[in-house]
């Protein structure tokens, strides 16, 4: 029996605009990815006298079967592999699910983490790259996290400069955001304001003054979701100083940046006045 633990860390999208729909239906976007100092924990147990797969989670409204994302990561490691030890994951939630934060596709890419890590790197740099973007737009990235440029469906990644922000907070309220819908609610937009999303990028690699990156963030997501929540969230970061307020992926999580601690720390006070039900100050992470 083997044990290994690892963090698997949420996302924001500091810009994301949506470019194209292919001919297949798939939306081409253009983003720039960010992982954050919050975590959901894997505890992975190997077992070499039996085969299969089960899991155990701490949130009871997350499936334990092969419908997630974690349970289809360790499926196709094994495929891909060859290694059909039983393999038993407990998982612990803390990124709030339907957020935009990429909780479920983190988890994925912990566990192909954790995998590479305990059976010595059986597979390739390509060949994990492979699976995690036969799992999710978000697992490649979420791979290896820090400060990444997207296109395609967001497996064409170009790693970019370290981005230093030191006081974020991230808030989302009750209502939550089918991604299915939010993509539905964009292709109903008939003359949307793009963000810009290159010079972001931009930005960032020339390693310009966090005020500056600030202005640029931007979600186009914003401008297909009409939850109130995510509107009094953004008022309220707002109000309390935030260089910006932006909601992330396709909601309905807001992330704000802010210039001290001090400010960080009032606005999650306001906000969970407010009943806001998820409310978290962090800061970025330059790798996982």
């Amino acid at each position: 029996m083997k044990t290994i633990t690892g963090l698997a860390p949420a996302k924001l999208n500091l810009g994301l605009d949506i470019v194209e729909v292919r001919p297949d239906g798939y939306h081409e976007l253009e983003t720039v990815f960010q992982t954050i100092s919050i975590y959901d924990k894997l505890t992975v147990t190997l077992d070499e006298t039996s085969s299969g797969l089960s899991m155990a989670c701490d949130t009871p409204q997350i499936p334990c079967d092969s419908s997630n994302l974690v349970w289809k990561a360790a499926e196709r490691f094994q495929v891909a592999t060859g290694i059909f030890d039983h393999i038993h994951v407990q998982l612990e939630k803390y990124i709030p699910s339907q957020a935009g934060l990429g909780g479920g596709s983190s988890d994925a890419a912990a566990m192909l983490r954790l995998l590479q890590d305990v059976y010595a790197d059986p597979l390739s740099e390509e060949a994990l790259a492979e699976i995690a973007v036969s799992l999710g737009a978000d697992v490649p990235f979420l791979l290896h996290g820090g400060t990444a440029y997207a296109q395609g469906i967001g497996e064409q990644l170009e790693q970019l400069s370290p981005f230093r922000a030191a006081h974020l907070v991230v808030a989302k309220g009750e209502q939550g955001v089918s991604t299915n819908q939010a993509y539905r609610n964009i292709d109903a937009l008939s003359d949307p304001m793009h963000p810009q999303i290159s010079a972001l990028r931009s930005a960032i690699q020339k390693k310009r003054d966090v005020t500056e990156i600030a202005l640029l963030c931007d979600n186009l997501f914003e401008q297909a979701t009409n939850l109130p929540e995510v509107q009094m969230i953004q008022e309220i970061m707002l109000k309390s100083d935030a260089l910006c307020s932006v909601m992330t992926g396709s909601g309905a999580a807001v992330f704000g940046i802010f210039l001290s601690d001090a400010a960080a720390e009032n606005a999650c006070t306001i906000l969970r006045q407010a009943d806001i039900g998820f409310v978290e100050k962090c800061e970025t992470i330059a790798s996982v």
